[in-house]
This record gives C-alpha cells, sequence and structure tokens, in this order.
C-alpha cells in the first residue's frame, strides 16, 4: 500500500515537472478532446477541435522553438496505435498550416510590394507629365489628377500591405511553425 502511494506521488512529481518545464501539457480525457466532434472520418484524417488549438495556442505563447507537446491521457483509454496515428496527424495538420500560412504572408508581401512599385511609376509618369508638356490642355490636366492620386494610392496601400498586414499572418505562421517541429509526447495521468 505504501509503495503503492509513493509510487503514485512520484508519477505527480514527473507530471509536475513536465508541466513547468518549456513543454506544451494539455490534459485529454479522451483522444476525441484533440479532434472536431463534426468530423466523423478517422484519426489519421479528421480535422482538429477549434478548443485543442485555441488551448494549443494559449499554451504554447511564451514557448521556445522545438518545445514538446505533452498529451496527458487517463491510463484506462491509452491506445498506443492510435496515439502514433494523432501524432503524425498532428504533425501533418500544423506543418500544412505553417506553409499556408507562410504562402498567405509572402503573397501579401509581394502584392504589397508590386503596389508600391506601381504608384512609383503612376507619379513618375505624372512627374513627367508636369516636367515635358509646354501645354496645359484639359486632357493633360485630367491626366496629371488621375496619375497622382492613384500613385499615392497605390504607394500607401502598398507599404500598409507590407508593413502591417503582413505582420497580422506572423503569429499564426509562428504558431504553426513551433507546433510543427515539436515533438508529441503521451502520458498517463
Amino acid at each position: 500500500m505504501a509503495g503503492e502511494k509513493s509510487g503514485k506521488e512520484a508519477e505527480k512529481k514527473e507530471m509536475q515537472e513536465l508541466i513547468r518545464e518549456s513543454n506544451i501539457s494539455l490534459r485529454i480525457e479522451g483522444y476525441n478532446d484533440i479532434f472536431s466532434s463534426f468530423d466523423p472520418r478517422p484519426f489519421s484524417q479528421r480535422a482538429l477541435s477549434t478548443d485543442f488549438l485555441a488551448e494549443a495556442k494559449r499554451a504554447s505563447r511564451d514557448k521556445e522553438e522545438g518545445t514538446e507537446i505533452i498529451l496527458f491521457a487517463p491510463h484506462s483509454i491509452r491506445d498506443f496505435q492510435a496515439e502514433k496515428t494523432i501524432k503524425k496527424r498532428l504533425k501533418q495538420h500544423f506543418r500544412r498550416h505553417e506553409i499556408l500560412f507562410f504562402k498567405e504572408y509572402k503573397s501579401i508581401i509581394r502584392r504589397g510590394i508590386s503596389f508600391v512599385v506601381s504608384g512609383i511609376i503612376l507619379m513618375f509618369f505624372a512627374a513627367l507629365a508636369l516636367f515635358y508638356s509646354p501645354e496645359k490642355s484639359l486632357l493633360f490636366n485630367f491626366l496629371v489628377i488621375l496619375l497622382e492620386p492613384a500613385g499615392w494610392f497605390l504607394f500607401w496601400e502598398g507599404l500598409d500591405l507590407v508593413i502591417f498586414e503582413s505582420k497580422k499572418k506572423k503569429p499564426a505562421f509562428r504558431f504553426n511553425q513551433k507546433l510543427a517541429m515539436a515533438d508529441v509526447h503521451f502520458k498517463s495521468y
């Protein structure tokens, strides 16, 4: 009886130590806590639960790259084959989303740069028109009035995309990158 009690205390201490380290530790009641309850597919294809993702995001906020994801599950439900499939599915999910957010980020940067360059070109043509045109006709004035604001609009909109909009994608990219590189382990409680 005393040996059993000290064994449980040792497990409890080990669990507390794992939680204190730079690991992402989450407690689940069953494997279905990880996945969407609306998705009937097998673990290898199921969508992850938004609750699970929100908790993983919250738990990983201050963690460094290369952390571990430790999922504490009741000893009575542990299935090592299912856990192997779940680990693979988690890696696939986070890697896929890392790539998607990186592509989105790069797309925003490319679009922003093309806007900035287009704006500069339009402003250059407006300046050229003002510099080389000796006559001030209606068409000339209309052209300058059209090119200048269009150039400034594209220039500032492009800078907004490059500086501010791209930053909005970085946290999601970093979260998925961090978890794609993390090792996933199941532990009993």
